[in-house]
């Protein structure tokens, strides 16, 4: 059985205020934000993709190429993870700055936009577990067979999932709500509007792994993480972050999964795996989730969260049946 999801008029109880468990100084701590902390870890993803190129350009073989794949496909996701980060303001101090750095560095080079993403993400956490989330979907179908929880990846690790969004995006783009009889040049101005950014930050990169000889790169290490890895691994992050979790307890409308070294270089970058805290102050930049934890569990206060020691836990309770 499902859990259920919480009415939505519940949504503002189930919000737990930890001002009520934590001292002015120590919501000052977590809160604190720098800037070149948000730049460094974008500076550290993209180092981590250029070397993972490098090392293939210097040593193609299945083996590299497969550990590539891997790498940057979850560098992907942190890109992602890190206009997330831009989006709750949390890469700057400055919000011009934390803006363009989302949006440019973050965002479109995988596709996605920044203040598209907020104005969704921004319900999901309003309205988080209920019906009127708009993440719930992600969530709803879990638990589940592990057949079927096979059958999902290998559609992501084959490409299939990432195929049918990408082309799902450029008709959206293209589309035809809103455009049906507009000319020519407005239709293009409004699919440019949509998806010109991307699609030149892209070319930028192309560009430039062409220029230093090794553009055959960009397909087979940037396009093809992106449409496997990338897919496979933020499907996991998904389910881990809110499936089968109990519908109304405030204090476990996300999950907390802990993550070694491994996991945090394949699945889990940029302390991604701290939602529950996440959810419970947002404001909190990622870098100090940890902190947060350990303030938590000094108070006692980690026994009221939903927390697995592992993705692998978490996929054994998401797909419990075979």
């Amino acid at each position: 059985m499902h859990a259920a999801p919480a009415p939505d008029h519940d949504s503002a109880e189930r919000r737990v205020n930890l001002t009520r468990y934590l001292s002015p100084d120590e919501i000052a701590q977590v809160r604190a934000r720098s800037t070149w902390r948000g730049i460094g870890m974008i500076a550290h993803c993209w180092a981590t993709i250029a070397a993972m190129m490098a090392l293939v350009a210097m040593f193609p073989n299945p083996l590299t190429i497969v550990l590539a794949i891997m790498v940057i496909g979850s560098r992907q996701l942190g890109l992602a993870i890190l206009m997330h980060e831009g989006a709750h303001g949390g890469l700057a101090v400055d919000g011009k700055l934390n803006l363009w750095l989302s949006q440019w560095l973050c965002a479109y080079p995988v596709g996605a936009e920044t203040l598209a993403y907020r104005r969704y993400h921004l319900q999901h956490h309003a309205h988080a577990q209920t019906e009127r989330d708009p993440d719930l979907p992600l969530s709803a179908p879990f638990p589940t067979t592990r057949a079927s929880l096979r059958r999902k990846l290998l559609r992501d690790l084959s490409g299939r999932t990432g195929l049918k969004q990408r082309l799902a995006q450029l008709r959206g783009a293209a589309g035809t709500a809103g455009t049906a009889g507009m000319p020519v040049g407005e239709r293009r101005a409004t699919f440019l509007a949509r998806l010109g950014r991307p699609l030149l930050v892209n070319a930028i990169m192309l560009a430039a792994l062409a220029a230093a000889g090794f553009w055959w790169l960009y397909p087979l290490l940037w396009l093809l993480p992106l449409l496997t890895w990338f897919q496979a691994v933020t499907r996991i992050r998904n389910i881990a972050e809110h499936s089968v979790l109990p519908a109304g307890d405030a204090w476990r409308v996300a999950r907390t999964t802990r993550a070694g070294w491994i996991e945090r270089a394949l699945l889990a970058p940029y302390w991604v795996n701290y939602h529950a805290e996440h959810h419970m102050m947002a404001s909190v930049p990622c870098y100090r989730l940890a902190r947060l934890h350990q303030l938590l569990q000094a108070k006692g206060l980690d026994a009221r969260l939903e927390i697995k020691p592992g993705y692998l836990a978490m996929l054994r309770v998401a797909a419990p049946q075979r």
